[in-house]
């Protein structure tokens, strides 16, 4: 730890973030007091410090919850030791520059709450990647997925003859697919249902989210409707696209 602390060394780290955790644990640092922030200011760096804190009760409540020891219950009961540690810790309350009481919060909630703090926008709190795949019923439902879609009621491509080769990339098949009568309303109740889960997902802490779109081989079908759907969405959220089964349906 100290020679992370030179001057040096966080000029080395211009430009990224660092994030250091400090408690009860780390008696060596605290007894350095708060001059080691001195030296993170000095190196042209801006420094928050964010404390986090709750009740008695509900601390006391957590660990005997979790069946914890906590860091300083060695010689006393817990509320000694959640005391002592509040001796210990209080001039990192004092210099402060937020402090979460996380009394009444769930995790959920806690990262939302430090999230909104450094990204000072309640929409994009929480970071949410959304994958889009494809793929084949004949293959099996993806284990990962957390919402499936299956779209085997539009007309399959397969059975045309001169679509059959080609793929859902192939604007052919896409053309042949995305023209059907229902498919544009089924897209755009779609992506509606998809900008009203989003940001669901998003406010409850979910950083990653996996929507499986099938039909039955995962080759025409399912692959136009995915790149469909992530020229619909992407514009308002972090969106991967995936056609798991396109490989092994061509080979």
């Amino acid at each position: 730890m100290p020679q992370l602390l030179e001057q040096k060394d966080f000029k080395a780290l211009a430009g990224q973030g660092i994030a250091l955790v400090v408690d009860a644990r780390n008696p060596g640092f605290i007894s350095t007091n708060l001059s080691v922030f001195d030296v993170v200011g000095a190196a042209g760096h801006q420094l928050e410090i964010y404390y986090f804190d709750a009740t008695d009760d509900a601390l006391i409540r957590r660990y005997s919850t979790t069946r914890r020891r906590h860091p300083l219950a060695s010689y006393s009961n817990i509320a000694s030791a959640i005391a002592s540690e509040r001796v210990m810790l209080h001039h990192f309350r004092d210099a402060s520059t937020v402090v979460f009481d996380t009394t009444e919060l769930s995790v959920h909630q806690l990262k939302a709450s430090v999230l909104l703090q450094l990204n000072g926008s309640s929409e994009n709190s929480v970071p949410l990647t959304v994958r889009l795949q494809s793929f084949g019923f004949r293959y099996g439902v993806p284990l990962e997925s957390d919402l499936v879609i299956d779209v085997r009621f539009l007309p399959n491509p397969h059975y045309i003859e001169s679509l059959r080769p080609l793929c859902g990339q192939d604007q052919p098949v896409s053309d042949y697919v995305l023209g059907q009568p229902v498919c544009q309303e089924f897209l755009d109740k779609t992506a509606s249902w998809l900008d009203f889960l989003l940001p669901q997902y998003r406010l409850e802490g979910k950083s990653y989210l996996t929507v499986s779109i099938g039909c039955t081989g995962g080759h025409h079908r399912s692959v136009a409707i995915v790149e469909a759907l992530y020229s619909m969405i992407i514009e308002t959220n972090n969106v991967k696209r995936f056609h798991r089964d396109l490989v092994k349906e061509e080979g």
